[in-house]
Order: structure tokens, then C-alpha cells, then sequence
């Protein structure tokens, strides 16, 4: 059975030839043939022979097959999905974490980049947390990391430079979700923080390994010039001003709690209170554009959109690495490029991050 939706030959070669950054010139000289000849055969006027074919093919990396050839549509392979896929079928990205296959949704926010994203698969629901997913070309190896730091994306470039290149698949999500898919084995990595000061406690700690990557303070971010100043969430509740809230488990929540607990208020007094927004970045984006008046989040986000800031908690950022999963290349991969100076130089580039000089160093003690 072959693919409905695959392009014709001529669209296959000019996609592979821009995938390469080649012109039609530069695939005529490899290839020896003109470049009306390569023009041709692209807009399907003409077809190539064997040998052209055959050459054509070896210029761009791929079998004649896979450029000129009737590809049969590609197997299901069993997945675990990180997320709802609603209905399906839905765009994935996909990486292999130990012996298991998992599916990340690219759905609402997740699908941003900014931008849409490239998928590497379809996936429909199989029941409970299953799909079948169907990759559009084969994968290759991926690290996975969930939790909320929006600087866990800054480690894509040093990881695809690696001497054993691995790409970054990142699971925007809360600190509470990431560690449960940290321990049921299904990413590499999760991204949690917690108060400077604060104890480790964390279900399944004994099963984990602890890094640093870097710490920051959170809090409220207001757009600057706000004719009613605020100096803590009291200020949001009597000021009547609208929250933008993260989603529950996130620890910004809980940080948000826990300040309406110690101020005796409750969450009802505060509009805005049960919306939820996935991550640091989208609350303070939120706040800047006006959805919002203030939200809670971490500086660097403040900075970034260049919000008033009021600090509430000095936070540390850590990863939580599965022991089952140390050995893996992809774990192992993490743990060379921590400490270089192309991921420490990222992170001190962004303003509100600190101790970036202990990133990548182990946790011995809580």
C-alpha cells in the first residue's frame, strides 16, 4: 500500500535539494546535468533516467527510492503520548526513552517555537496514555526533557554540536509533572525548582539523580508605569487587578498559594485566579500584551518582556535524572555539555539567571 499523501518525484527532489541548501545549479553540476535538466524533472516535465536517477539520488543522500520510487506507507510503531492527542490524528514529536517510545503533542502552546513547529509523526489515541504513531522519516536520537525553565531550550545547540549530535525534544509542563514523568521512566530529564532554602522531598527521590542548572527569584511581574503599584499579591486582591495564573501542580501556583494563605486571602478574591498558562514566557507575555495585570513568574521571563518585577521567593533550578536512565547516550550526552562554557555561557547571557558557574554539578545533599 503506498502513502495518499506522498508528493510527486519532482517535489521530492526540489524539497530534498533545499533540505541540502542546494540551488539547481549546484545539483546540476554534482549530478552532470544541466540545469534546465534539474528544472524539468523538478516541475515533472520530464523524467530522468536510471542512471541520472541513480546519481541524482547519491548527490542528496538518499536511495532512488525514497526520491523517485512508490514509498509504502510507513509502519505504526506503539507510543506512550506525554499529553491529550484529542480525536486524532495529531502531530508529534517523538523519542525513544530507554525501551519505550513517547509521543509529544503538538498541540496549543507546544506547538510554538515560536512558529509551527515540524512534526516527526502522526499519532491516533490507542487507549489510556497509548497511540500508534506513524514517523515521516526515521528518528533520530533526542533527549526529552519536561519541566517549566524556559532556558532548557538553550541546551539544543550545544547537544546538536556534540560529537554524538542528539536533539532536544523539551515538554513544557510544571515542576509536579515533570518529576512524575521522571519517575514512570518516561523523559530523560525533568526541569523542577524549588526555594532556595528548601529541603529536598521529592516522591521517588531515592530513584533520581540530582543536577544543578542555575537558580532565579520569583514573582510578580506587572507592566511598568501601573498607576496602582503593587508590592504583593494583597496589592492584586485590593487593587481588583486580573491575575494571569500557571497551572495547577506548577510550583509558581503553589508560590501564589501559598502568599494568599499567608495574607489570609482566599483564591476567590482574586480575578483571574483559575486561568492557567503553560509556562513562565506565557505569563509574562500575557501580562505584557494586556490579558493580564500581573502574574507569577520567574525574572528572567519578567526581563525579557520587560515587565516591573517584584521578587517573592530566591529559586533554584535543577534536573532530576532517572537512575535507570544515567547510562543511556542521551543522559550521558547531558552530562558532558552541562558544564561547558557554550550552555553557562547561554545562561549568564540571560539576565536574572545565577550561579550558572555550578551548573552541571551533581546534588549530594539536600
Amino acid at each position: 500500500m503506498t502513502r495518499p499523501d506522498l508528493p510527486p518525484p519532482g517535489a521530492r527532489l526540489r524539497l530534498a535539494r533545499l533540505a541540502q541548501g542546494l540551488s539547481q545549479q549546484d545539483l546540476a553540476g554534482a549530478a552532470g546535468v544541466t540545469r534546465q535538466a534539474v528544472a524539468g524533472f523538478e516541475s515533472g516535465q520530464w523524467d530522468p533516467s536510471l542512471r541520472v536517477a541513480l546519481v541524482l539520488s547519491r548527490s542528496l543522500g538518499l536511495s532512488v527510492e525514497e526520491l523517485f520510487g512508490e514509498l509504502p506507507e510507513a509502519p505504526g510503531l506503539d507510543a506512550v503520548a506525554l499529553g491529550p492527542l484529542g480525536a486524532g490524528p495529531c502531530r508529534v514529536d517523538l523519542g525513544q526513552v530507554g525501551s519505550r517510545l513517547v509521543a509529544l503533542p503538538l498541540t496549543g502552546d507546544r506547538a510554538l517555537r515560536p512558529g509551527f513547529r515540524p512534526s516527526a509523526a502522526t499519532a491516533v489515541p490507542t487507549g489510556d496514555s497509548g497511540c500508534l504513531a506513524r514517523p515521516g522519516a526515521p528518528l533520530r536520537p533526542a533527549l526529552v526533557v519536561a519541566g517549566c525553565d524556559p532556558a532548557l531550550p538553550l541546551l539544543r545547540g550545544p547537544l546538536g554540536r556534540a560529537d554524538r549530535p542528539l536533539e532536544l525534544l523539551w515538554w513544557p509542563c510544571g515542576s509536579a509533572e515533570a518529576l512524575r514523568l521522571a519517575n514512570a521512566g518516561l523523559v530523560h530529564v525533568a526541569g523542577f525548582h524549588l526555594g532556595a532554602g528548601e529541603p529536598i522531598s521529592l516522591p521517588g527521590r531515592a530513584d533520581l539523580e540530582l543536577v544543578r542548572f542555575a537558580s532565579w527569584r520569583e514573582g510578580l511581574a506587572t507592566r511598568p508605569g501601573s498607576r496602582r503599584p503593587v508590592r504583593g499579591v494583597a496589592d492584586v486582591a485590593r487593587g481588583g487587578l486580573r491575575l494571569v495564573n500557571r497551572e495547577p501542580g506548577a510550583e509558581a501556583r503553589e508560590l501564589l498559594d501559598a502568599c494568599l494563605r499567608s495574607e489570609g486571602i482566599a483564591s476567590e478574591e482574586i480575578a483571574g485566579y483559575e486561568s492557567a498558562v503553560g509556562g513562565h514566557l506565557l505569563v509574562a507575555s500575557a501580562v505584557a500584551a494586556g490579558a493580564g495585570d500581573a502574574g507569577i513568574t520567574i525574572e528572567p521571563a519578567a526581563l525579557a518582556y520587560g515587565l516591573d518585577f517584584v521578587p517573592l521567593a530566591e529559586e533554584r533550578s535543577l534536573l532530576a535524572l532517572p537512575r535507570s536512565l544515567i547510562a543511556t547516550p542521551e543522559v550521558q550526552g547531558l552530562l558532558r555539555v552541562l558544564a561547558t562554557p557554550a550552555v553557562q555561557g547561554q545562561l549568564g547571557g540571560l539576565a536574572g539567571y545565577g550561579d550558572v558557574a555550578d551548573c552541571g554539578t551533581r546534588v549530594t545533599g539536600s
